[in-house]
């Protein structure tokens, strides 16, 4: 019988996943995702932080529980491995005799190295497919070629919307193919993998809680969209501070995958149908756009995203920064946010990203490596690409310095934000 692998990484939903389109659907299918090994024992380089926090981690395997009983519901499984995904793979495909392993073309150069390393360990008897997905365009579809990507999001955007042609998402499958009679299955417990991860609660004050999976994701993108229509007034409220509806807060979802930049933005567009189109359905699809320059920009840069791998050690400035304690109310709040709940608002990242680069002559690649530990939302594209934006290396070099101080007396005029997250202060370094 014919077997074939969907190798999942950052592409946790079943609608509109080009892993589950097939031309000619196998006879076997073995759906599988391995949590690599190195993100939960090798502390980040200058940190004392694994990659993954457990924000993250949380609702990375709340995400993976929820696939598994969509892939159930159609006739399939889910197989999820904690260790070197590259040997997970080769001895899945060896032993069940798979014909091919599909997997989605990632940015990010350890993805790619991973890929280009299975390719080589599988080249006799089995094919290693990558598709695209998740992101507005695919090369296919992208109005330029990927190697012509312009050093400027605002070039990217001139020429991108020239021709704008986003192609339409597709309806999740009804059915899949079975699961191999003897092939393994299932997950194990988060208090196995992780129990600080399984134990981890978001702070209430964030007045928000995020939970994974591709059900929550469409909740919420339904709930901005159709149950309070805030998107209406998104282009107004999207520099907030406080509440749960200042932002469309699809972030998360959007990088584990468990939505897509094309489910989003045929919602919009659905909205716009009804409600008419106006600057603020306009400014999502433009940080959709932004989302996709990054991505495309990662393609082409590979390593050099990261700039020169080797960190520095933590200084005491940076460490304070890490904690919340520089003494800038604006920043410390910002820093206490992201370490109480994994999210922080757009305004918030932009002035405590700055305050390290520029205040605190910091490494800007230890502030990027602090957020992906952080981050429920953490995309490598977005994270490491928004870190070389603000501290004007790599593709855009131009100067970006905010005044946090200024920026607090505007989007922060009586301190409510300040005080919400500076009445108490926890160390997270031991």
């Amino acid at each position: 019988m014919s077997t074939e692998i969907a190798w999942f990484r950052h592409d946790l939903r079943l609608a509109d996943n080009p892993l589950l389109d097939f031309q000619t659907p196998p006879e076997q299918l073995i759906c599988v995702y391995v949590l690599d090994i190195r993100w939960l024992e090798s502390p980040l380089p200058g940190l004392a932080a694994r990659r993954i926090g457990p924000a993250r981690l949380q609702f990375l395997w709340q995400s993976l529980i929820e696939l598994r009983g969509e892939l159930l519901k159609r006739g399939s499984d889910l197989l999820v491995r904690i260790d070197d995904p590259v040997t997970v793979l080769a001895d899945l495909a060896e032993r069940n005799g798979a014909s091919r392993v599909h997997v989605r073309h990632d940015a990010g150069f350890d993805e790619e190295r991973a890929v280009s390393a299975l390719v080589a360990e599988l080249s006799r008897h089995c094919e290693v497919v990558q598709t695209e997905g998740g992101m507005l365009f695919d090369a296919a579809s992208l109005p330029i070629d990927v190697a012509d990507v312009p050093p400027s999001f605002s070039g990217f955007r001139r020429r991108a919307e020239k021709s704008w042609q986003v192609p339409e998402s597709r309806l999740a499958p009804v059915t899949l193919p079975p699961w191999p009679r003897d092939a393994a299955r299932g997950l194990p417990p988060l208090r196995e993998v992780s129990p600080e991860a399984a134990g981890w609660k978001s702070d209430p004050r964030g007045q928000f809680r995020f939970a994974g999976g591709e059900a929550a994701g469409q909740a919420r993108l339904d709930h901005y969209l159709w149950d309070t229509a805030a998107l209406a007034h998104y282009k107004q409220t999207r520099d907030g501070l406080l509440g749960a509806d200042f932002s469309t807060r699809l972030s998360p979802w959007l990088a584990q995958g468990c939505l897509s930049a094309r489910q989003v933005h045929d919602a919009v567009r659905a909205w716009e149908a009804r409600h008419g189109a106006n600057d603020s359905t306009y400014w999502v699809i433009f940080e959709l756009l932004w989302r996709d320059y990054f991505h495309w920009a990662a393609h082409q840069e590979g390593r050099t995203l990261f700039g020169v791998r080797e960190l520095p050690l933590l200084s005491d400035d940076v460490r304070a920064w890490c904690e919340g304690r520089t003494g800038v109310p604006f920043v410390d709040a910002a820093m206490q946010e992201l370490s109480a709940t994994g999210w922080l608002s757009n305004r918030a990242r932009q002035n405590a990203a700055s305050f390290l680069v520029r205040n605190l002559a910091g490494d800007w690649r230890l502030g990027a490596a602090w957020f992906e530990h952080c981050l429920i939302d953490y995309d490598i594209a977005s994270n490491w690409g928004n870190w070389r934006y603000v501290a004007g290396v790599g593709r855009d070099t131009r100067p970006r310095a905010l005044d946090v101080h200024a920026q607090a007396g505007y989007y922060d005029p009586d301190g409510a934000y300040a005080a919400q997250w500076l009445a108490s202060s926890t160390p997270f370094f031991p």
